[in-house]
């Protein structure tokens, strides 16, 4: 049975076992990183140089980390051309560059956002730093409202590995105690997600 290393309050892991659920893969979740450690021991570092979560480990030894590299993996082992990866290559491509895009963009302020309300003592945090991540969110998000009036999810008529990537950042951003300017379909792509099995049990959980 494929193992996935990781806690269930990251980010990175709620992708994996929400993808999962998606394509009835079987797995079975093993703690690591946070308080529960792991990562630095040995046999995990043989396995993810980064000591960082998740990992995923096949019955036959072959190891994975990055979580949307993960994602895309799994598609290919368990369910080639499935609609949340696509063989054709511009659906593909679609999806694909959200995958990226929330790498590159979107990680960085919504991380300090949720490090500051969720993970760091009150009289520790780091307000301007903050109200500035929340800003580059807001120009963020504002962009994935403008894409979700061409189609009801990021990739097109049919949940991608785009809505899977950005799927636990949504209901962050959505969940936390933060102004935020309206975002009509955003919300709306939210209650489609909260709809799908394998988010509302993985994702839209309470934040720790």
């Amino acid at each position: 049975m494929l193992k996935i290393w990781g806690r269930a309050s990251s980010s990175n892991v709620m992708k994996l076992l929400w993808l999962c659920e998606e394509l009835g893969i079987p797995f079975q979740r093993l703690d690591a990183g946070g308080s529960f450690g792991r990562t630095r021991e040995p046999a995990y570092l043989a396995m993810n140089p980064n000591a960082r979560v998740p990992t995923i480990e096949e019955p036959d030894g072959f190891s994975l980390w990055e979580s949307n590299s993960i994602c895309r993996y799994l598609v290919g082992t368990r369910a080639p051309g499935h609609a949340m990866h696509p063989a054709e290559p511009r659906a593909r491509a679609r999806a694909e560059r959200w995958m990226d895009w929330q790498l590159g963009h979107l990680n960085a302020p919504m991380t300090t956002i949720f490090f500051t309300y969720i993970r760091t003592p009150e009289e520790k945090r780091d307000w301007p730093a903050t109200h500035a991540a929340r800003d580059e969110a807001q120009a963020l998000w504002d962009m994935v409202e403008q894409a979700l009036g061409e189609a009801p999810y990021l990739g097109g008529e049919q949940p991608s590995l785009a809505d899977i990537a950005l799927g636990p950042y949504l209901h962050r951003w959505l969940a936390l105690p933060i102004t935020r300017a309206p975002q009509p379909r955003v919300v709306a792509w939210h209650g489609r997600l909260l709809a799908r099995a394998g988010f509302a049990r993985h994702v839209a959980v309470p934040m720790t």
